[in-house]
């Protein structure tokens, strides 16, 4: 199913028309709104009238998280903050957090691109949405609650946490769609395992899953456990939360809705643009934002873009899943580690479960790693031979994929602390 055809379906130079229009009244908007962005583009030596197509879009300054920051609070707004009618912000798990104002046109467009998503994943007005996503500051909890009550759904609004409820609800109010973080996803599908309900019992059907990184492995892994679809929901709280982009049912890559939210892929360190189809760091120009509009944000989430319609019939840009994110990738020895690739590696191995800590330090000025990586319960044995069998399987594996030598530790299955919202998966001791 598709919420809005003649976007979504829109022939590329019909796209291209309407961001090139909206760019160019976007520039004007925060060139006379935005001090920030006056003085940025004077300092650059460009005026609105520099910027024709989307094409002179390589021609804008770029706007970093530490830009958000040093203009904390309200510096970025584009108009009065009686215009604002919702706050939202990033955790601020180190500095000031970064926050965000809607005005309501802004979360009217928020709430359609949501609709996009729930209905790409097949969801209807018939659907019960059990959202677990936290409400609050954080954008996943609102942002999707009002897009399945848009689509006409209902709502259970758990929130995150309190597992034991989230089960009894889901089962007796006959959830069909479960919205949260994909490690929380598996956390319930344990839980659900050990309450006695069987899973035949439960009405799921499909899940939005996203908030941080996840593998295909962790996909399969998902939809092994809990009996249903697991889709991919792309956003970031600066741009607009959930809904930024989202999969299809084909699950051939991101679709973004390139309407609202131009993207670009540029390299980190040259900060060009790279051809289509190329990895790089993904890069946002809001294209109708009133509140707080930002152009070309930098993300840090790297991947790559594909520009051909995909078999859904949707011609909206399809991104590749995120690698990781370029201040989140880890320089171990001189080599470039993401947390994604272990975890592919452990969730391709069917004798580990798709929990695990990554512990980095330092020793004698060598960099460490240590690997602690939950064994399933069929698999853990007394037997030191048959650990040790494990052990030297997986660490040879993952030399082969990281080119690095890890510590591994094999740990009892549920011995790892479990997380309801984004998983911390990496500890990094090393004084850098």
């Amino acid at each position: 199913m598709i919420w809005n055809e003649s976007i979504e379906c829109m022939d590329r130079d019909s796209l291209q028309r309407i961001q090139s229009i909206r760019l160019k009244k976007m520039v004007d908007y925060v060139y006379h709104n935005t001090p920030f962005y006056r003085k940025k583009m004077q300092e650059a030596g460009i005026t609105p009238d520099d910027i024709n197509d989307i094409n002179d879009i390589v021609k804008l300054p770029f706007t970093t998280k530490h830009d958000l920051r040093d203009n904390y609070p309200f510096g970025l707004c584009a108009v009065p903050m009686s215009q604002i009618v919702r706050i939202h912000a990033s955790s601020g798990t180190t500095g000031k957090p970064t926050v965000v104002g809607y005005t309501r046109k802004d979360l009217a467009s928020w709430t359609e691109c949501l609709s996009r998503a729930f209905t790409a994943f097949g969801a209807e007005r018939t659907d019960v949405f059990q959202i677990s996503y936290g409400y609050g500051l954080f954008t996943g909890g609102l942002g999707a609650h009002a897009g399945a009550e848009n689509i006409g759904a209902s709502v259970i609004p758990m929130s995150s946490g309190n597992t034991e409820k989230q089960i009894t609800l889901m089962h007796d109010f006959g959830a069909t769609m479960l919205c949260c973080t994909p490690s929380y996803a598996l956390y319930l599908a344990d839980a659900i395992k050990d309450s006695g309900l069987s899973r035949e019992e439960f009405k799921l059907k499909a899940g939005a899953f996203g908030a941080e990184p996840w593998s295909e492995h962790m996909r399969q892994e998902i939809q092994k456990k809990m009996g249903i679809k697991a889709f991919d929901i792309y956003g970031l709280s600066e741009i607009a939360g959930p809904g930024v982009g989202y999969e299809c049912e084909c699950q051939k890559g991101t679709h973004l809705n390139e309407d609202h939210y131009f993207p670009e892929i540029i390299d980190p360190k040259t900060l060009q643009p790279v051809p289509p189809g190329e990895t790089g760091e993904l890069v946002f120009t809001h294209l109708t934002k009133e509140g707080m509009p930002l152009i070309r944000y930098r993300t840090r989430d790297l991947t790559a873009l594909h520009y051909e319609q995909c078999s859904c019939g949707r011609t909206l840009v399809r991104m590749d899943r995120i690698l990781g994110r370029s201040d989140d990738m880890l320089i171990i020895r001189g080599v470039n580690v993401f947390p994604t690739q272990i975890e592919s590696v452990i969730l391709e191995m069917t004798e580990f479960e798709p929990h695990y800590l990554l512990l980095v330090g330092r020793e004698n000025n060598t960099d460490t790693m240590e690997l602690q990586v939950e064994v399933k319960s069929e698999f853990y044995s007394d037997e030191i031979n048959k650990m040790l069998s494990l052990k030297k399987k997986l660490t040879a594996r993952l030399q082969s994929v990281l080119g690095l030598g890890v510590d591994v530790k094999l740990v009892e299955p549920r011995s790892l602390e479990r997380s309801i919202g984004k998983a911390k998966r990496v500890i990094d001791n090393r004084k850098l």
